[in-house]
């Protein structure tokens, strides 16, 4: 599982981030990564909670914003409770931890974990290919940080074992993410340009295709051809101008 990471977005408390660390040295993990963490990671409260696996909070990277996180990552799952209008692309843990593993057999993936108290931004969630939410209960439904990763990276662990039991079916490659946020830069400004995209609020078709995206899988020739399509709008919106 070296190559699953596990990304914290602005984590607020020391105890937190070393109670995950523990938790990651417990089921074989060691990428961890820290967007503008809000407390002091190599404090002591951080060090106290990791016990044996302080090594990790010296290995830690971290990062200015989740774009730079996951730049080099071709799968990312974010963890949240806001099931909003696309709910079918919500995974339950244990399929989540299916297509993280099948992902990391080809590349960089990561898991995604947002603040304690807030979660992750709605621009923060664009950035990932998948969501997962742990089901509790309605009256209390938010985990604290370092139990919703145990419970991730369980999964994680449990597909890992039946994997090596089965043998693994062959997936093909997924494009980086600095490849797909680039394309989707592109898309944005192609459609806008044709005026498919309501300048005001570009963002609410976006998502949409982001998710039908994302459910796909795109790899790197499906990320070209794509890149081929708007510079190929982007070309006859520029014809059509020049005809007036």
């Amino acid at each position: 599982m070296a190559n699953i990471a596990v990304v914290l977005v602005e984590p607020q408390g020391g105890l937190n981030i070393g109670s995950v660390c523990r938790v990651m040295a417990n089921f074989g993990l060691s990428d961890l990564r820290l967007v503008n963490p809000q407390t002091d990671h190599l404090g002591d409260e951080a060090r106290r909670m990791a016990v044996k696996a302080s090594g990790l909070l010296e290995s830690a990277r971290i990062y200015p914003t989740l774009a730079a996180a996951l730049a080099d990552c071709a799968f990312s799952i974010g963890t949240t409770r806001r099931f909003g209008k696309y709910r079918e692309d919500f995974l339950h843990p244990d399929a989540a931890a299916r297509e993280t593993l099948a992902a990391a057999g080809q590349g960089q993936a990561a898991l995604v974990f947002g603040r304690e108290d807030r979660g992750l931004h709605t621009e923060e969630l664009d950035l990932c290919r998948r969501f997962v939410t742990i089901p509790t209960e309605e009256s209390l439904p938010s985990m604290n940080l370092a139990q919703a990763v145990a419970v991730c990276l369980y999964e994680v662990a449990l597909a890992a074992g039946e994997a090596a039991g089965k043998g693994g079916k062959r997936r093909r490659k997924s494009a980086p993410t600095q490849s797909v946020e680039a394309m989707y830069e592109h898309m944005r400004q192609a459609l806008l340009a044709i005026g498919y995209l309501d300048a005001q609020n570009p963002d609410h078709i976006l998502r949409t295709f982001r998710r039908i995206f994302a459910r796909a899988g795109l790899n790197e020739r499906d990320v070209q051809v794509l890149q081929g399509l708007w510079s190929r709008l982007d070309w006859v919106e520029g014809e059509r101008r020049k005809k007036g």
